[in-house]
């Protein structure tokens, strides 16, 4: 049935077997590089040399491009590439651009994209594609200037780059986080005497190989201790976090200013003692009296007794006999410290009778090891032996 088909189809075109035109397509972009990718402008020679080749099956109609060479203060520099094809062959598959630029003493320092103007196919083919603007790919690792060429001065690029994100706290301003959920979800400082903000947990750094530095204006208010901030008195508390400047990267720093308000408070619990229990009519429930936090909140305890006893809300439950204890705390907030641990105990004993302890086991007497000393005599010799039971040389006979 297919090879029929094809026949109909044959015939229908007037006997003309016509084969299928080519998908419409760009020029394609096999490579685009300029060699050097750095130069220090105190060097000998400013000249960078550039080579982009391009390619369709149809071929390439454009004679020349313009490669452009911009920073981020759009400051822009520019030059021609022309084919290396002579005479010009708009119907040659795959075509080579080349051409110099010369950069001016007083360029800025810094990294400055790469790109070109479009290249397009020859029409032959039956329709006609612009490339569009090519730019030109990695080159390097560094961190903000991966693409495109450096331009140094005496060895300095002085790239002027974010390379430290925060603090995440101040939300008057949007903050682009790599890691967001960590920062974004990380608790406010405690802005309060004797607490600490740990730089980590704010600051995202963007440039791994360089260090957080931080620096307090006011260390009467808030003093660094290698990279957190201690607030030791109340008062306005100023402080930046920085990155030093480095032969690649300029310094860059946030300033961060506050009130530190008075040290939070430890509250007091007060808390009631349960009588003893005995183990008739178990399981059972008593009911505890409420205690209640700084703010008026209820403290529910919790047991250190499970095998004994267990707490839901108001209640100790009571499953053995024992001695049950649970304990009252209270956790810590923006406004208060935590509590200290507050413990309950007391004895679950069995039909009213006392828990008796159990007797420890007696430990043996150990008896003293007793040394003495005799003395043996031979002839006009003598000789003093020591030990638990000394005993005199061959030869020799204890002296009475």
């Amino acid at each position: 049935m297919k090879i029929k088909t094809v026949l109909v189809a044959i015939l229908l075109m007037g006997g003309v077997l016509v084969a299928p035109a080519h998908a419409s397509e760009k020029p394609t972009v096999e490579s685009f590089t300029f060699t050097p990718d750095s130069i220090d402008i105190l060097g000998a020679d400013p000249t960078v040399t550039f080579e982009l080749v391009v390619s369709h099956p149809s071929g390439i109609e454009t004679s020349t491009t313009t490669i452009s060479l911009s920073n981020s203060r759009n400051d822009t520099f520019g030059a021609s590439l022309t084919r290396t094809d002579s005479p010009r062959n708009s119907a040659l598959t795959k075509v080579t651009f080349k051409g110099t630029l010369t950069l001016p003493r007083g360029i800025e320092t810094g990294a400055y994209t790469v790109t070109s103007t479009g290249v397009k196919n020859n029409s032959s083919a039956g329709y006609q594609f612009d490339s569009g603007s090519i730019v030109a790919g990695k080159v390097r690792t560094l961190i903000g200037a991966e693409s495109g060429i450096l331009v140094r001065i005496n060895g300095n690029l002085n790239l002027n780059y974010k390379s430290f994100e925060g603090p995440s706290f101040d939300k008057s301003v949007e903050r682009t986080f790599v890691n967001a959920e960590k920062y974004r979800n990380a608790e406010e400082p405690i802005w309060k005497v004797g607490e600490v903000l740990d730089s980590a947990k704010y600051y995202e750094m963007r440039v791994p190989s360089l260090k957080l530095q931080l620096t307090s204006s006011t260390p009467s208010v808030c003093a660094v201790d290698g990279e957190s901030i201690k607030f030791i008195a109340t008062g306005t508390c100023t402080y930046k976090a920085s990155t030093q400047k480095t032969v690649d990267y300029l310094e860059y720093s946030q300033s961060y200013t506050t009130t530190i308000q008075p040290a939070r408070i430890k509250p007091q619990l007060v808390v009631n003692q349960i009588p003893n229990q005995t183990t008739v009519g178990l399981p059972k429930s008593i009911k505890t009296v409420a205690v209640y936090g700084p703010l008026g909140e209820f403290v529910i305890p919790t047991t250190k007794t499970p095998s004994v006893c267990y707490v839901t809300d108001f209640f100790v439950h009571l499953i053995a006999g024992g001695r049950c204890t649970i304990a009252y705390q209270t956790q810590g907030t923006s406004q208060f410290l935590s509590s200290d641990l507050y413990t309950v105990g007391f004895d679950i004993s069995k039909d009213g009778q006392p828990i008796v302890a159990p007797t420890p086991a007696p430990t043996p007497t150990v008896k003293p090891v007793v040394k003495k000393t005799i003395t043996c005599t031979k002839g006009t010799k003598s000789v003093k032996r020591t030990g638990v039971s000394p005993k005199c040389p061959k030869g020799f006979k204890l002296k009475r």
